[in-house]
């Protein structure tokens, strides 16, 4: 196979520079090029990973206490049928199980202390086909029996009312019951059944669990109010959540994870955005640094451009052969950064503690963070266009020092030679 002579010597110009001390120069410029295009890949690789695993471990956190996805009577209703409304979702190839609930906003007060609450009926036996939480701590949820009246806290909320499995509390709902007298609050004492940690702040202090048919019976819903549903791919929650809003009866409505922690989802993506812009500059910095080191090229080779001009060389091939020299720099420089990138990437999880005990430092206090190690999750959909990025960047700045060497003039250049 015939390599074209512009490849042939646009590799030997990148390898070449260790003999003389402008060539030497040149040459140290060009791998201060690579390195600075190595470091940025890798920063982008190793700042992108740790995000994705920031995102992964509160985002498990969070789904083993709610649902993927949420099937609710669009006027806060009770279902005529949640089980007709399951078996319906279950057409979805996704859909791999099912539990109706009773969700509603209440207070919950032992003696001087009160706390807001977002209560929220099941049944034991069904719940564990959607969330983790429930099939981990079966025991604790069998204890939920209908007309017992017991009730499971977040350990947060457990903590702030100052409460114990085996004490009571008062459940008061938002309305009240009319009497002669007046309005009277809606109250019914509960039996803490015991608490559960998820690891998420936001539900171990506002979520409180009854069983179903206590929900329905205190609220006066008169059954379940919407279907929980557990999909084989959390990713695809969007996805199924739109196809099923297209089947389902008109007045059910459908709420997937991403839209019901909207706020925080939404934060995190306009963050990795922003992440990825600010460390792709530092990429394009570096990338332009070819500018320089293939200007001062061009100038060193002005000889062997007029030579190569003379033995009938078009513009074209001098210029390609610049742009080989220049893309040259910047797959070695990706290469490199892509396999630094990777390495810190994968082995966070020794390397972090080792900078801890060598610094004597906590980087993740567990007192103040939800998690006390550094996550970290390399995806191809990140690495991806990080490569692309970067090689395009490297080819945009070889673009101009090749054409000027296109542009030197034989005569004038072979002159004083």
């Amino acid at each position: 196979m015939n390599v074209p002579y512009e490849w042939q010597v646009g590799w030997r110009y990148t390898r070449s520079g260790r003999a003389g001390r402008r060539n030497g120069f040149i040459s140290f410029i060009s791998g201060v090029s690579m390195l600075g295009i190595a470091l940025g890949v890798a920063a982008l690789i190793i700042v992108l990973s740790v995000m994705n695993g920031f995102q992964k471990e509160v985002r498990d956190r969070m789904l083993s206490v709610i649902s993927h996805v949420e099937l609710f009577d669009a006027n806060g209703q009770a279902l005529e049928d949640w089980q007709a409304t399951a078996a319906l979702a279950r057409r979805n190839p996704l859909v791999q199980g099912a539990a109706p609930y009773v969700a509603a906003q209440a207070l919950l007060s032992r003696g001087d202390a009160v706390r807001g609450a977002v209560i929220r009926g099941i049944d034991p036996a069904r719940e564990a086909e959607v969330t983790p939480l429930a099939a981990q701590r079966q025991e604790l949820f069998q204890q939920l029996l209908p007309g017992e009246w017991r009730i499971v806290l977040g350990s947060e909320l457990a903590r702030q009312l100052g409460v114990r499995p085996g004490d009571v509390i008062t459940l008061y709902a938002p309305g009240g019951t009319v009497t002669p007298a007046g309005m009277v609050p809606r109250l019914k004492t509960f039996t803490v059944a015991g608490t559960f940690d998820s690891g998420h702040y936001e539900y171990d202090s506002t979520l409180a669990l009854i069983h179903l048919e206590d929900a329905a019976r205190f609220f006066r819903t008169g059954g379940a109010t919407g279907v929980q549903l557990r999909l084989s791919d959390v990713h695809q929650a969007p996805a199924v959540a739109s196809q099923l809003a297209a089947t389902m009866p008109v007045g059910l409505a459908v709420r997937d994870w991403t839209r019901t922690n909207r706020n925080w989802y939404e934060a995190v993506q306009l963050e990795k955005r922003m992440m990825f812009i600010i460390l792709t500059l530092i990429v394009a910095v570096a990338a332009f640094n070819l500018v320089s080191t293939l200007v001062m090229t061009v100038t060193d080779k002005r000889a062997d451009i007029a030579i190569l001009r003379t033995l009938g060389a078009s513009p074209r091939s001098i210029m390609g052969i610049f742009i080989v020299q220049g893309a040259a720099s910047g797959i070695i420089g990706t290469a490199a950064g892509v396999a630094m990138g990777l390495a810190v990437a994968f082995n966070i999880d020794v390397l972090v503690p080792a900078l801890e005990r060598a610094l004597g430092v906590a980087f993740l206090p567990g007192s103040i963070y939800l998690i006390s190690r550094m996550p970290s999750e390399p995806l191809a959909a990140d690495i991806v266009p990080v490569v692309l990025i970067s090689l395009v960047l490297a080819f945009v700045a070889t673009l101009y020092p090749s054409w000027r060497a296109s542009r030197v003039n034989p005569a004038e250049a072979l002159r004083y030679e």
